[in-house]
Parts: structure tokens; C-alpha cells; sequence
């Protein structure tokens, strides 16, 4: 894999986030969905599911996306994630378990979130859930929600959102972090590595972005358990193959 020159990326990665940056990442899903061969595979009612969330966000004006480590979980404690969970019987569809997760993990309403799009095709984790990924945008609370018909100027950047406005869900969640876009094209953080031994993505170093929370070791060296790999806390494994999609998709990687 490459990065790929700022001036071909479908958004800018240091510019902050506006109407017509989500018009383009939307446009930019869609037709990745439509290009998918075979499609997206059918509902298997047999498997167990699970949604997780990619929130974009501008933060002190910088464009990122919001992540979280994972608390002491029975599970991938430590470990950097989306919000997400396991399906639930009341959930109407994935992506509403998604918003819901993301309500519940870090107080984001769903009235926040613009829906983007999704990204795919769904994986399976370590635990044998089929993950289903959908991307949005994230508000701050109580902002005008000027959609692109009616904002002036589609270019204006979009409000920021205040990391204080945000309640995390302890012990569940022991931390939420935002990841500038910047940050996925700087070589010094980015490692190759291979989704599930065969598929190649980036993992991105995090460990300077998240301060007084300890994550869980690599045990035994294994390729997608535990934070990170040598004492690094990283983006990576289903999460990590997920965020380089959809950079791939906006054509920050190759």
C-alpha cells in the first residue's frame, strides 16, 4: 500500500470538515458500494451480529475521527476501537445498533450523527461476529443542523465538537481520543501489516494521542490481540483494516 499525494485525496486532511467534504465522502461510499463484486453479502441469520460506528468529527477545527480504548472488558480490553457492539433484539437495523452503541459508549445522541454511508464489506472479528461499519459525521450538541440544501456556504467548516461535551461509559470504555486525518498520512506512524495474514493496511500509532491510560500487552506476539505491537498502542486489526478502507476509498492510500 502507498499514501497517496494530498492534492488526489478525495478531502483535505487538515482543513476542517464542511457540508461539501461530507457531500464528496458520501458520494465517494456510495460508489464503492456500488463497485463491491459480489455485493454486499445477504443477512446469514445463523451468525452473530454486530455494528460499529466510523465518527468523523472536527475538533479545534482539525478534521479526525473519534476513537476509543477499550476498558477492562471480559474481551479485547485495551485495545483501540469505533463505537460499536453486539446487536440487540430491539434494535431495528444495524445501523441502529450502531447509533445506539455510540449513545451509550460515549453520549453522542443520534441527532448528532449524519450518515454518511457504510463501508464494506462487513468482516468477521475474532469472535466470530460479522462487524457491519457505517460512517458519519458527528455535531456538537445543540448545533443548527444546516444540511446542504440550505447552508449558504457549503464550504463554511463545520461547528467543532468539544471532547468535553462527550460522557464515556466507564468501565467499558476507559477512554475517547480524536485521531487527526493528518495523522494517517504521517510515515512515522504508519506500520504495514496484514488483515487476518493475507490483506495489507496501514496500522497507525497512537500512543502520544492518548495520555494516563494503560492498554493491554500483545500476548505472545499475536497479529491483531491486545493494544498494539512493542510496547505500541495502535490502530489496528479489524479496526485498523476498517479506518484503511475507507481511506482507500477517499484515495489517501493506494
Amino acid at each position: 500500500m502507498n499514501v497517496l499525494p494530498a492534492a488526489l485525496s478525495t478531502i483535505s486532511l487538515t482543513a476542517p470538515l464542511t457540508q461539501n467534504t461530507l457531500r464528496r465522502i458520501r458520494d465517494a461510499l456510495s460508489t464503492h458500494a456500488s463497485s463491491l463484486k459480489p455485493p454486499l453479502p445477504g443477512v446469514d441469520p445463523k451468525e452473530v451480529h454486530a455494528a460499529v460506528l466510523v465518527p468523523f468529527c472536527n475538533v479545534d477545527g482539525i478534521p479526525g475521527v473519534l476513537l476509543e480504548v477499550r476498558g477492562k472488558l471480559r474481551t479485547h480490553s485495551g485495545e483501540v476501537s469505533f463505537p460499536g457492539g453486539r446487536v440487540d433484539e430491539t434494535d431495528a437495523s444495524f445501523l441502529d445498533t450502531a447509533l445506539r452503541e455510540t449513545h451509550e459508549e460515549v453520549g453522542v445522541h443520534p441527532g448528532q450523527i449524519d450518515i454518511l454511508g457504510s463501508i464494506g464489506p462487513p468482516e468477521q472479528s475474532l469472535r466470530g461476529l460479522r462487524v457491519w461499519p457505517y460512517v458519519g459525521f458527528v455535531h456538537p450538541p445543540g448545533s443548527p443542523r444546516l444540511g446542504p440544501q440550505n447552508d449558504p456556504d457549503p464550504d463554511t467548516p463545520l461547528p467543532s465538537l468539544p471532547l468535553t461535551s462527550l460522557t464515556i461509559s466507564h468501565p467499558e470504555v476507559a477512554c475517547v481520543f480524536h485521531l487527526p486525518l493528518s495523522a494517517l498520512a504521517s510515515p512515522a506512524r504508519l506500520k504495514t501489516d496484514l488483515f487476518r495474514g493475507q490483506k495489507p493496511y496501514w496500522a497507525v500509532e497512537v500512543s502520544d494521542l492518548v495520555q494516563g491510560v494503560e492498554w493491554a500487552p500483545n500476548p505472545d506476539n499475536h497479529p491483531e490481540i491486545g493494544g498494539g505491537r512493542d510496547g505500541r498502542l495502535e490502530v489496528w486489526g479489524l479496526t485498523g483494516w476498517y479506518l484503511s478502507l475507507l481511506m482507500t476509498v477517499l484515495r489517501v492510500y493506494r
